[in-house]
């Protein structure tokens, strides 16, 4: 006795069925997390970065709606972390001004210097 598998039928699509687009924010939100990332360590990258994530969340929320038809997830989780990277590198970078601003004021005399004798 021969056992014969046939293959699976492949699932067909309906006609009336969009084709898969590629999402054009998704890439936005590529480029805006990349210039956030470059540029998060002058402090100026929190703005793009920002701007990512505010698009990044609507993208996202399209492309769930969209149910498969418009593509490029990848694009947002990869302009997702670079822009958490950029606003990461922001905040060292004020950490770190701080702290020197702190030392700097802490070796600075305090208070008047008067001759010595003076009342």
């Amino acid at each position: 006795m021969v056992l014969v598998t046939l293959p699976a039928a492949v699932p067909t699509r309906h006609p009336m069925d969009p084709d898969p687009a590629p999402s054009s924010k998704a890439r936005a939100v590529f480029a805006l997390g990349l210039v956030g990332f470059l540029t998060g360590a002058f402090i100026g990258g929190v703005i793009p970065a920002t701007v990512a994530l505010l698009l990044a969340r609507q993208t996202a929320r399209q492309a769930y709606d969209s149910k498969g038809y418009l593509t490029g997830s990848a694009w947002i989780r990869r302009g997702r972390r670079l822009a958490w990277t950029g606003i990461v590198l922001a905040l060292t970078s004020l950490v770190i001004a701080s702290i020197a601003g702190l030392l700097h004021l802490a070796g600075a005399p305090g208070g008047p210097d008067f001759a010595p004798g003076t009342d």
